[in-house]
């Protein structure tokens, strides 16, 4: 089973800065809804630009940008675009699960079978079959999404998935995105799957109230201080906060 890989969904410079240099992440996910939340342009030089500085600045291996248009011609030639302006091979093009993205795979992949791809917006097991037969690099069904909006179990959803890449020998690894919290990105990753998660799910991986406290015992310590069940003050202290 190959390591599972965690990226971090956000495209705003700001949580870049704070969170990309701990070096826990394998690449930065976007698209059109995340680069507009960061108000970057969904356009080839803004996209590009934020591309250079994401492979440049920080300790990071892929990012991934959503090509866009109606038609498989239009997801083929913006997809064209993005990687030509880029000039990167860290860069990963995303493409939506329709019929139109589908075509549009298969197009890219004929023309250079180097191109890495990432099927998106999927929503139901069945559409892992197709992502394995185009033999795209990721597959990225929505978790949260399955099961706030449409009332699916969404992680069983997601480990059958894995479960039928792993059958069918696909070189496809499932990335999973729309991560509410740590618990659930743990039970992904323990299935031998990849996450994509927001800032916030991001600092519940980072953040422990007891390691927290612990950690700061040890610098009392360390500066020739007297401490006394400190760990348990501040657990108790936060017992009535919310879970870090």
């Amino acid at each position: 089973m190959l390591p599972s890989r965690i990226f971090l969904d956000d495209a705003s410079p700001e949580t870049w800065a704070d969170l990309l240099p701990t070096g826990i992440f394998h690449g930065v996910t976007t698209n059109p809804l995340i680069l507009q939340k960061a108000k970057v342009k969904c356009e080839v030089s803004s996209i590009s630009k934020l591309v250079f500085r994401a492979l440049e600045e920080y300790p990071i291996r892929e990012v991934m940008c959503h090509s866009w248009g109606g038609s498989a011609d239009s997801l083929e030639a913006n997809a064209a675009k993005l990687l030509d302006a880029s000039g990167a091979q860290s860069l990963v093009i995303k493409l939506p699960l329709t019929k139109a993205g589908i075509t549009a795979a298969h197009r890219l992949r004929g023309r250079d079978d180097g191109i890495r791809l990432c099927m998106t917006a999927c929503y139901s097991r069945t559409q892992a079959i197709a992502a394995a037969a185009l033999g795209v690099a990721y597959l990225a069904p929505y978790l949260g999404r399955m099961t706030e909006r449409f009332g699916k179990d969404g992680l069983l959803e997601c480990l059958a998935m894995q479960e039928a890449l792993s059958n069918m020998r696909a070189p496809t690894r499932l990335l999973v995105e729309s991560l509410r919290d740590a618990s659930t990105l743990f039970e992904v990753v323990k299935a031998g799957a990849d996450g994509a998660f927001s800032a916030e799910v991001a600092r519940q991986l980072l953040y422990v109230v007891e390691t927290e406290a612990a950690a700061h015992e040890f610098e009392i310590v360390a500066c020739g201080e007297e401490t006394t069940c400190l760990v348990d003050t501040i657990i108790t202290a936060h017992s009535s906060s919310a879970d870090y």
